[in-house]
């Protein structure tokens, strides 16, 4: 398994690209961006492949995700990768104000909007005939240039899945995802999609968050600090597959109930301790080298993420960094 982080800072940063981090990935919220997120991360690393993981899809037009990509490309070129999620319907029309219909079939046809621009050669014409992001696009600078940028979809339940399948480059999976959802609904919804757009499955790329809480000190807090991030994402319905599966409901439920009142202990108590070993990897470093021996359905490429829900900035540095302590002792154990 090859390993990242979500961007840690310049200093863990360093620590783990020496210890053989392969790429770090920047995420995305009301109060960080993931471009400029990518550019510190391109400053700050030599050889690792940096991207957004994930970027908003709808919140840009295709148009400022490729030239983002192709200013970023001059400082790191050949490190670059794309990771683009659709967001929630409210977000896209509450937050962005941008048209959130029909958001697999848009996706995909913001795929193909974003590699026209980043394929383009010099004196041609930037042309997608697409359903949501027609382009005939006429750019005379001498600017283009084909530009190799893998993009992966974030992508959780089965139709996005299949959408990854038919058009991107690979997926990049959710932090809640188990052995049993890459084996049984990730993997099967990409080769059908793949085997759809008569692709070959196999150079799909399957990376992945993987949450991460490790102390040493104080393997409880980790823990705790876990629980508390799977619980967070789980009070999202557009997960309700994920607990059907596993057979969650009634954990979910509480966890909903718990967090409309406020009660973070009660969230917490709601993840069994079968719904935290089968998604992340915490406690001690030999507990989560334990527990990181026993997955059996792990992405090519693992961002070990730090829970964030409810956690510090100096707390998740840590976690960080004790993430790329595992990595080593891991190494060191084989």
């Amino acid at each position: 398994m090859e390993w990242g982080l979500p961007w840690p800072g310049t200093e863990v940063a360093a620590q783990a690209e020496q210890a053989g981090a392969s790429a770090f990935c920047a995420g995305e919220f009301a109060d960080v961006n993931a471009y400029l997120t990518t550019g510190e991360m391109v400053a700050a690393t030599e050889r690792a492949q940096v991207g957004p993981g994930i970027a908003y899809a709808f919140a840009r037009s295709p148009f400022v995700h490729a030239s983002a990509l192709r200013h970023l490309s001059k400082r790191a070129p050949g490190r670059l990768f794309l990771g683009l999620g659709s967001g929630t319907r409210r977000m896209n029309t509450d937050w962005f104000a941008v048209q959130a219909t029909e958001p697999v079939r848009r996706m995909e046809d913001m795929v193909g909007a974003i590699r026209a621009y980043l394929e383009a050669g010099n004196g041609e014409r930037v042309v997608h005939d697409g359903e949501f992001y027609p382009i005939k696009a006429d750019i005379r600078a001498p600017v283009l240039g084909r530009l190799d940028v893998p993009i992966l979809i974030g992508a959780f339940n089965r139709r996005m899945l299949r959408a990854a399948g038919r058009v991107a480059d690979g997926v990049l999976g959710h932090g809640l995802f188990t052995d049993r959802w890459w084996s049984e609904v990730v993997w099967p919804e990409l080769e059908d999609g793949a085997a759809s757009a008569g692709r070959d499955a196999r150079g799909v790329r399957h990376w992945g968050w993987l949450i991460t809480a490790i102390n040493d000190d104080d393997p409880e807090r980790a823990r705790r600090d876990a629980r508390l991030q799977v619980a967070f994402y789980l009070t999202v319905k557009t997960y309700d597959p994920f607990a059907e599966l596993h057979g969650w409901q009634d954990e979910t439920a509480r966890i909903r109930d718990a967090f409309r009142t406020g009660d973070t202990d009660g969230m917490a108590a709601a993840v069994t301790d079968e719904m935290l070993n089968a998604i992340a990897i915490t406690g001690t470093t030999e507990e989560a080298r334990q527990r990181l021996a026993t997955r059996k359905a792990l992405p090519e490429l693992a961002f070990l993420s730090t829970p964030a829900f409810l956690v510090g900035d100096r707390r998740r540095e840590r976690y960080a960094a004790a993430a790329v302590g595992l990595m080593k002792a891991t190494e060191a154990s084989t």
